[in-house]
């Protein structure tokens, strides 16, 4: 086993989650784009191309990625491209989206060679969090009037709605799609596609995949679009461990083991949200599994074992993948979690490892 920490990617879960995938774009005819934003792990993208059509992105460098290493389709985004951007991305991209109408008038002569769209964003989502909820009051995120949609009609040939989050509720999919269609129905009978962006966990444990498949379709031969989900988190939810080993214990007044990781460099959504890891909890013996930083708020959350930890146990942290490695960081120093594959025939092989020259290098 490689030496702690490191993200371990189980090839054979990663597998499954694409088989859904695959099983969704041929029942509804709907395509599939990995979702850069959320997961970007180029090393695993020989599996993940032959079920997906492509990548979309959120910025030139998410953009140049997937053009460089996934191939096929590739959709860029950003929510504000900037002068000396928009050259280069249009040459890497198959469709651009603009995310309002200023950029569209500024950029949109330099995308005439490719397709061209708008994010509309339709004023609701299943959000939680205000942090990410793209409908908060005051969104800079999309276009949200009908006019202003209209009046670009004649430049653009599609639109991405981004407004599911976290979204396992296929009810509440369907009835957040019937309030598009009857609010934006005129604008989408007359384009050629439309992303419904990513956040529906289709790939989730009784998710009812085959009425998604059915509604899907029914909305692409009702308006005359080819329809694009952007699966991020549903492409690689319960694929990856963040693995780790005790370094200390301490007696706190409750039992602290002291981890070689940290939250804030390894799995910062954890603060960001205000979350536990998901941890063990196969035993009585309880434990609070913090990070190695100086942070006092560190912490991975609580955590039980069948017995008592030592130290050098290892502990595995659940569900590692998404929005976790794309915004590991170098806070305090602490080393960077290599990346590890168990191929489908168990074994493990480290595909990248970080060191102190990669940390120097982030610096000047």
């Amino acid at each position: 086993m490689p030496q702690t920490p490191h993200y371990l990617i189980d090839m054979a879960r990663l597998r499954a989650n694409m088989e859904k995938v695959a099983h969704l774009r041929e029942a509804s005819g709907a395509k599939a784009l990995l979702a850069l934003k959320c997961f970007a792990t180029w090393s695993v993208f020989d599996l993940m191309r032959d079920y997906m059509d492509g990548t979309t992105s959120s910025s030139l460098y998410e953009l140049r990625l997937g053009h460089e290493t996934f191939g096929k389709e590739t959709h860029a985004y950003s929510v504000a491209w900037a002068d000396h951007e928009i050259d280069e991305a249009v040459g890497y991209a198959d469709k651009i989206i603009f995310n309002s109408l200023s950029q569209l008038d500024r950029f949109g002569a330099k995308a005439a060679g490719i397709a061209t769209g708008l994010r509309l964003n339709p004023r609701f989502s299943t959000s939680g969090f205000d942090l990410a909820d793209p409908a908060r009051p005051f969104s800079r995120l999309g276009e949200g009037e009908v006019e202003r949609l209209e009046s670009a009609l004649d430049r653009i040939s599609g639109v991405m709605i981004h407004y599911n989050c976290e979204n396992g509720d296929f009810d509440l999919f369907d009835r957040q799609l019937t309030r598009i269609e009857d609010e934006f129905g005129a604008i989408l009978k007359r384009l050629d596609w439309v992303s419904l962006g990513g956040g529906i966990h289709f790939t989730g444990e009784g998710y009812p995949l085959d009425r998604l498949a059915d509604r899907l379709k029914a909305f692409q031969d009702r308006f005359g679009v080819q329809a694009y989900l952007e699966p991020g988190e549903a492409s690689i939810t319960n694929t990856t461990t963040l693995e780790v080993s005790v370094l200390d214990i301490i007696d706190t007044g409750r039992q602290v083991a002291i981890v070689d990781s940290s939250t804030e460099a390894h799995m910062l959504d954890l603060l960001i949200y205000r979350q536990d890891a998901r941890l063990p909890q196969e035993g009585d013996h309880r434990y609070q599994i913090a990070g190695k930083t100086c942070l006092a708020g560190d912490i991975f959350g609580e955590a039980g074992f069948d017995r008592p930890l030592q130290i050098g146990d290892r502990v595995s942290i659940q569900d590692a993948a998404g929005y976790t490695m794309v915004k590991k960081n170098w806070f305090n120093g602490v080393a960077m979690p290599a990346i590890a594959r168990r191929e489908e025939d168990g074994t493990i092989r480290t595909v990248r490892s970080f060191g102190y020259d990669e940390y120097k290098g982030s610096l000047s």
